[in-house]
């Protein structure tokens, strides 16, 4: 009787030994059978990225230590290269228009482009063509949007000056001007970039439910309120996330910069990466070009890591 009941215990019938154990060792050598199947079928696709990926930074690093030319490696310099951009006037000249220049262009883009996210949240006539039409500066080639204002400010003839001295304000030379070409090119920046912060903007605007609004209007809460303790703790993740990639875009951002103005005039709006583009192409410095290629994506690993420290906490927030 005991006998009998242990092996009920067990599964096991009175009349015969039952179902047998399932054979975990089969289970483990099928589950090590298909890792490694899925290894050897990603090891090509992995290999091939990092040949993509890794022999262009490989051979970057080589010239950032060579005195060479596009053309013949030259010899090793070690960290000269690096050495001469740092000390060279031209550069930090450069990075200053480039700081300017990003923090122009993530701040006032997204301000912008929040501001016109909040606007199409309301009850307005002909929204979806107002959508489309703002989407315009981003979706249009910049070749042509910089040929645009190139028509608009560049010459005393153009349409904005002429506007000016109609208005007796002068003939201003939006381009020739070393400060009003940082302007220009500063506010031409956010106009082909706000409709991206606008898209950013409004994707995490629709995920805010309505009722926290009217609750915090019953609770006696105005709208600028509502906006700094609601909208822009609700909207942190996404808005970090468009800041670093923004950030990225304006660092990296040579046609903006070469097509309205060519880095000019006398090197006002020269910015890192056409520093870099001139160092290379146009004087045949590969060393120090490569090596300033080298420092921003330093930079820019620096800043995204700040910020994404930032949207780790508005998660856990």
């Amino acid at each position: 009787m005991t006998d009998g009941l242990a092996k009920a215990r067990r599964g096991v019938a009175p009349g015969g030994a039952g179902r047998p154990p399932k054979n975990r060792n089969r289970t483990s050598t099928l589950k090590a059978q298909t890792a490694k199947t899925f290894f050897w079928l990603l090891l090509p696709s992995v290999l091939l990225l990092l040949l993509i990926n890794g022999f262009p930074l490989v051979y970057a690093a080589i010239q950032a230590t060579h005195n060479g030319s596009l053309i013949n490696t030259g010899s090793f310099v070690g960290l000269d290269n690096f050495v001469n951009v740092l000390t060279s006037s031209g550069f930090w000249k450069a990075a200053r228009f480039t700081l300017v220049f990003t923090i122009v262009g993530v701040f006032g883009s997204w301000a912008v482009g929040l501001g016109l996210a909040l606007l199409l949240r309301t009850r307005i006539p002909a929204r979806g063509l107002f959508k489309v039409l703002l989407l315009l500066p981003w979706v249009v080639p910049i070749v042509v949007s910089s040929t645009a204002w190139n028509w608009l400010v560049a010459t005393p003839q153009s349409p904005v000056p002429s506007l000016f001295h109609a208005l007796g304000l002068g003939t201003p030379l939006f381009l020739a001007d070393p400060t009003l070409a940082m302007v220009t090119v500063c506010v031409f920046k956010v106009w082909v970039s706000f409709p991206f912060m606008m898209m950013m903007s409004a994707s995490a605007l629709a995920s805010v439910d309505d009722t926290i609004y009217e609750a915090a209007s019953m609770d006696g809460a105005n709208r600028v309120q509502q906006f700094t303790q609601i909208t822009l703790p609700l909207v942190a993740r996404s808005t970090y996330i468009s800041w670093i990639l923004m950030t990225i875009f304006c660092v990296n951002d040579f046609p903006t910069i070469y097509l309205l103005t060519g880095g000019g005039p006398v090197d006002a709006t020269t910015s890192l990466v056409v520093f870099a583009y001139r160092t290379v192409f146009q004087n045949f410095q590969t060393g120090p070009g490569v090596a300033v290629a080298f420092l921003m994506t330093l930079t820019l690993v620096i800043v995204s890591t700040l910020l994404y420290r930032q949207i780790r906490k508005a998660g856990v927030e």
